[in-house]
């Protein structure tokens, strides 16, 4: 596409967790996830403030975009769904074009990776409806629902083989909505036969909520491995069933947070129940789909695949030997993935290219009014400097025992904070897991928090033989280091890991290596800088917000540190 002026493709994912992404020459401009900007956690529907933001952040108007490229999903732009409510902000002209559920995961995944071929593997609660799918053509496709069927089957699971010339789809499976049987507690509001749906239904039963997949997979750990023995999934001719027998067994569903803490044994074993046959389910699909397309490459996505700890069974016990997992694998990623088709798939057949780097929302810190804001609403009776180092400065501080907030760049996109919206802490005192959860969080107790590693180092600490940038692999620590760094080790002995870089983060390398020069360690924890049920924070006044009002010792935003007086 021979042009000197640049283009612009935006991506718009209309589901829970929407977003937002813009892409320029191909590559990423800037990225967002409504909830940041909304602060209502896992926020979808209308896409204006996304938009608005986007393109406020390249400083461009809606005549420089080429292309729009949307997702659809639960059959919303036929029947009205409510993600899609609300005046829209796309004006007429600006050319619009529709892509499926599946095939936006599979694009966010493929074309961030770095693999020049790869099969693909989307698995989720609830994509699009068989009706709705623009991604049918030559794929396999064991059960094709006819008539007024088409439209209440909906994606589960769905595998494509990648390359430089597109994605192309091997096999699809679809199934009927779940919400139609619904005699048990733990049924699934999403697809009948899906590994996301019933996920989704034992989180709600054991927690209460749909949305806390990630706290149910660490609780998981504290169950009894006996507890209870039920098949949840079969797969049967290359397609995976839920066996709904089992769900008899679990009428009793959790009311209080006091009711959980008095039958924590219990709904713990739930978890660990339902925790093994995902991971099970999960190796025995991969392997069935290997046999479709074999590949050494595998990129993985869908909200399932934030599931680390299926994801390192996945990579160890299928014929796999590499994989790829995107920073943002659940809804958040329909955004990019859209945008990469729009490039690729739509206007120019040309690769999309990305360096890897999850930090893909705008910088504030040239930012003055804003950090300025930040120190005024920070707190009274601070300590406030201007380090002339500030990495050392903070390394001294985490070396102390102090918590640290840490804003910088441009955020995160996808759930995990990766070092530019994090909370810090020294991973050799076990009491500030207790302290963190407790003071600053204000979070269950179980839950476990992630170390940050020097990627050189990381084969010291952890059973880790490749990188995990995105805190997406799940692995053992070897057993002379846990009492060692009991900050960020889980009940089973085991830490989601993320290796950092120098030459994909040169600043937080920089902050491991100066904490490793006082400790002996090159690790630190690094949490998101949020509390129980926010989003992570956006802007440096959010930021000194969250500082003030929890048991944070120590904030870095701009060239500033400021502390509480002790």
């Amino acid at each position: 596409m021979a042009s000197s002026k640049s283009v612009y493709v935006l991506g718009l994912g209309l589901s829970h967790n929407g977003a937002a992404c813009l892409l320029k020459d191909g590559r990423v401009a800037v990225a967002i996830e409504k909830e940041r900007l909304t602060k209502v956690k896992n926020d979808g529907g209308n896409d204006a403030l996304a938009i608005a933001y986007c393109l406020n952040a390249a400083g461009i108007g809606w005549d420089e975009i080429a292309l729009v490229v949307q997702n659809a999903n639960f059959g919303s732009f036929a029947y009205g769904n409510h993600w899609y409510r609300g005046a829209r902000t796309i004006p007429e002209g600006v050319p619009v074009e529709t892509i499926s559920h599946h095939l936006a995961h599979a694009c966010s995944a493929f074309y961030l990776s770095p693999f020049d071929t790869a099969a693909v593997l989307t698995v989720d609660g609830c994509g699009n409806a068989f009706e709705d799918c623009m991604d049918l053509d030559g794929a396999i496709l064991p059960e094709r629902p006819e008539g007024e069927m088409a439209a209440l089957w909906f994606e589960k699971d769905s595998y494509y083989a990648a390359s430089g010339t597109g994605i192309q789809s091997v096999f699809k499976d679809f199934s009927p909505l779940g919400r139609f049987q619904c005699d048990y507690p733990m049924h699934p509001d999403t697809t009948r036969h899906s590994i996301g749906g019933v996920y989704a239904g034992a989180s709600r039963y054991v927690l209460g909520s749909t949305s806390d997949l990630g706290k149910l997979m660490g609780l998981a750990p504290y169950g009894q491995p006996g507890g209870f023995r039920h098949r949840i999934f079969d797969i049967r001719d290359g397609r995976l069933f839920v066996d709904y027998g089992w769900m008899q067994d679990f009428r009793a569903r959790m009311h209080s947070a006091a009711d959980f803490k008095a039958r924590f044994q219990y709904f713990a074993d739930v978890a660990h129940m339902v925790q093994g046959e995902v991971e099970r389910a999960l190796v025995e699909l991969a392997r069935a789909r290997h046999a479709l397309h074999p590949s050494p490459n595998l990129c993985f996505a869908g909200g399932v695949a934030l599931n680390a700890v299926a994801n390192t069974r996945i990579l160890q016990e299928t014929p796999f030997e590499q994989m790829f997992v995107p920073p943002a694998a659940d809804d958040s990623g329909l955004a990019l993935g859209c945008a990469y088709h729009g490039w690729h798939g739509i206007l120019t057949g040309e690769p999309a290219r990305h360096d890897g780097s999850p930090f893909l929302g705008r910088s504030y810190d040239g930012d003055t009014m804003q950090i300025e804001r930040a120190l005024q609403v920070a707190g009274d009776d601070l300590i406030i400097t201007r380090p002339a180092d500030p990495i050392e400065a903070m390394a001294e501080l985490l070396a102390e025992g102090r918590t640290v907030a840490w804003h910088r760049g441009g955020a995160e996109f996808g759930p995990r904070a990766l070092g530019h919206r994090s909370i810090l802490a020294d991973p050799r005192r076990a009491e500030l897991r207790d302290y963190i959860n407790a003071q600053v969080k204000f979070r269950e107790d179980f839950r476990p928090f992630a170390p940050a590693v020097l990627a050189e180092d990381a084969a010291t600490y952890f059973e880790l033989d490749r990188d995990s940038p995105y805190m997406l692999f799940v692995v053992p620590v070897r057993e002379a280091w846990r009492s060692r760094i009991g900050a960020v080790v889980h009940v089973d002995g085991t830490a989601r890991v993320q290796t950092v870089r120098r030459e994909t983060d040169e600043t937080f390398h920089a902050l491991l290596t100066a904490f490793k020069a006082r400790s002996g360690i090159g690790m630190l924890l690094n949490t998101s800088l949020n509390r129980r049920g926010q989003p992570i924070v956006e802007t440096p006044v959010e930021a000194a917000e969250l500082f003030r009002d929890t048991g944070l010792h120590a904030l870095v935003v701009g060239p500033y540190l400021v502390r509480k007086q002790p």
